[in-house]
């Protein structure tokens, strides 16, 4: 059977996961990749074992050496480093954009006709760097967010009103972060305006709650950060480019005129396939969605400045 190969490059906890739901799968060939001896190994080789029990048979190799990547068809990076105590933004920046970097010129060489997928942080500016050094054309260089924050608000919004998540639809646009902006108008529960389910009040507080999403669970787990729900949000779209599914999912692309945006990576519904982001869907925004994606992309476009005078180095 050929086998889709997948690259995922970080094996820590998100990257680990996404490796487990796609060894799950069984239709992949999996390369687990990290600088720290010993861990990826480690990882594949529990992963392999869990397979005997589960039902699955995928390859899955853990490595050192990107020489094992060679041919990828999806690389995932999840590469980078959390705030640490005493970090400023501008240094974690920094840090994060030499780590991608890096990365990005090991995998890009070796697999030239990979889709790259991003999800370390700060996501937005992290895609734009993988975008620049990769060479690739926009549509193979892809972040994971919108996916993820979405994910969070239907939880939230079928919390609250104890129904299933499955029956929440919901679309959050912009950056991956305070600013995002979540589409009241487009979110609906069995078909229903959400709007017409809950006070003003109980749904803002959803959407600041939405907003906070990750640090509510950093300050949870006082040790690290989320995995779970960002690794289905990676794998979703993995799935959607080997399997060519055409799939519209929110996702950081480069902008160049939606949304009345220049060159900049935000989260927008896209179209998702075997090529990597096959269109961008331009939504009919009110003046204040619009006045808020506004503010998101001004934020995303200052890191990005900043990011520039990184790579120019």
């Amino acid at each position: 059977m050929s086998r889709q190969k997948i690259t995922i490059v970080g094996a820590g906890n998100v990257g680990g996961s996404v490796a487990q739901r796609l060894a799950e799968k069984s239709g992949y060939e999996i390369v687990l990749v990290d600088i720290v001896e010993g861990l990826p190994q480690g990882k594949a080789l529990d992963l392999a074992q869990a397979g005997a029990v589960c039902g699955y048979d995928s390859p899955i190799r853990g490595t050192n050496q990107y020489e094992d990547t060679v041919r990828s068809d999806v690389v995932v990076v999840t590469s980078g480093i959390a705030r640490k105590p005493g970090m400023s933004r501008s240094e974690l920046l920094k840090t994060n954009t030499n780590i991608v970097r890096s990365v990005v010129q090991e995998v890009a060489s070796r697999s030239p006709k990979a889709v790259l997928v991003i999800v370390a942080n700060p996501l937005d500016a992290m895609t734009y760097v993988a975008y620049r050094v990769s060479g690739f054309p926009k549509q193979r260089v892809v972040g994971m967010a919108g996916i993820l924050d979405s994910a969070r608000f239907c939880t939230f919004i079928a919390q609250e009103l104890n129904v299933s998540v499955d029956n929440v639809q919901a679309m959050v646009l912009g950056g991956h972060g305070d600013a995002m902006v979540p589409l009241i108008r487009y979110t609906t529960v069995a078909g229903r305006p959400v709007d017409q389910w809950m006070s003003q009040e109980r749904l803002d507080a959803l959407v600041k709650r939405t907003r906070t999403g990750g640090g509510e669970i950093v300050s949870l787990l006082k040790t690290g950060s989320a995995y779970y729900a960002p690794a289905a949000s990676v794998v979703e779209m993995v799935e959607a480019i080997v399997r060519d599914e055409h799939k519209v999912l929110p996702c950081a692309a480069l902008c160049e005129d939606e949304y009345g945006l220049k060159e900049t990576y935000m989260g927008v519904p896209i179209r998702l396939g075997k090529a990597g982001v096959e269109e961008i869907l331009e939504y009919d925004l009110t003046p204040d969605e619009q006045a808020a994606f506004n503010i998101s992309a001004q934020a995303v476009q200052k890191l990005c400045q900043e990011v520039d005078k990184i790579l120019d180095l």
